[in-house]
């Protein structure tokens, strides 16, 4: 058995049955997200010690069932499964309309507390290895003022953070609602350096937020992540009205 693998060796009557209700776990569970490519088909079946008659039996089961994509010459894939967030003419219209996006930030910040508690109660001394290792990763970004290491590191945190809340629905639906914010399809983090030109508050909250995790403390944990959300949400506001003001501005110098 492979120790660094995260599929078990099959030992069941219905041996087909046993791998795709291993696989189904790992799905739910968010250990296997959408777009992940599983391993090869012999590397698969010696990991499980099936035959590979078997394995490609449980394989089309999971692709019958809509769980897996399998692309000739280039394996199988986890199918889609949350889909997208919003459809585009939604997102057309939060970006037309500013209280929309408000509503969409009240959502984060919820949500984003929820996983803080859980992921403190939850967390696993692996989680808590991540998640400190990321923090390492801001930290070192910081002090480099490397950008786009920090912007890294931020999805990564988040994404960490939901993960150890071990919340199988919370880790599917965040994961399609960071995926839209890695996009920057509701706000350009560049806003959250309106009020914190250098990083430095956004580093420190996000350090909180880690340690209270890694702490075990989740009375904590989630008051983080609702200050943290509240300094995003007042960022955006300080960064419309900067924008506002600029464009009068502007505006008035052309009349002049």
């Amino acid at each position: 058995m492979d120790r660094n693998s995260p599929f078990e060796p099959v030992d069941h009557e219905s041996i087909a049955e046993a791998v795709v209700r291993q696989i189904e776990a790992m799905i739910v569970s968010g250990v296997l997200q959408e777009g992940r490519k599983l391993p090869s088909e012999r590397e698969l079946a010696e990991t499980l010690n099936v035959s590979r008659p078997k394995l490609r039996e449980a394989l089309k089961t999971l692709e019958d069932r809509g769980l897996l994509v399998v692309r000739h010459g280039e394996g199988s894939f986890i199918a889609p499964l949350t889909g997208k967030a919003m459809s585009p003419a939604l997102l057309s219209l939060y970006g037309r309309h500013s209280d929309a996006f408000y509503d969409y930030l009240e959502y984060r910040r919820e949500q984003e507390a929820f996983a803080a508690r859980l992921a403190a109660q939850r967390a696993t001394t692996d989680d808590k290895e991540r998640i400190a290792a990321i923090l390492d990763d801001m930290k070192t970004a910081w002090e480099k003022n490397d950008y786009e290491l920090s912007q890294k590191a931020d999805f990564a945190l988040h994404s960490a953070i939901v993960d150890a809340s071990n919340n199988a629905t919370l880790i599917h639906i965040m994961a399609s609602i960071y995926d839209l914010t890695r996009q920057g399809v509701f706000y350009n983090r560049d806003y959250l350096r309106t009020i914190d030109g250098t990083g430095e508050r956004l580093l420190e909250q996000h350090v909180e937020l880690g340690t209270a995790i890694i702490d075990g403390d989740p009375a904590r944990a989630e008051k983080a992540a609702r200050d943290h959300m509240d300094f995003v949400e007042q960022s955006f506001r300080l960064g419309q009205e900067r924008d506002r003001r600029e464009a009068l501005a502007a505006k008035r110098r052309m009349m002049a």
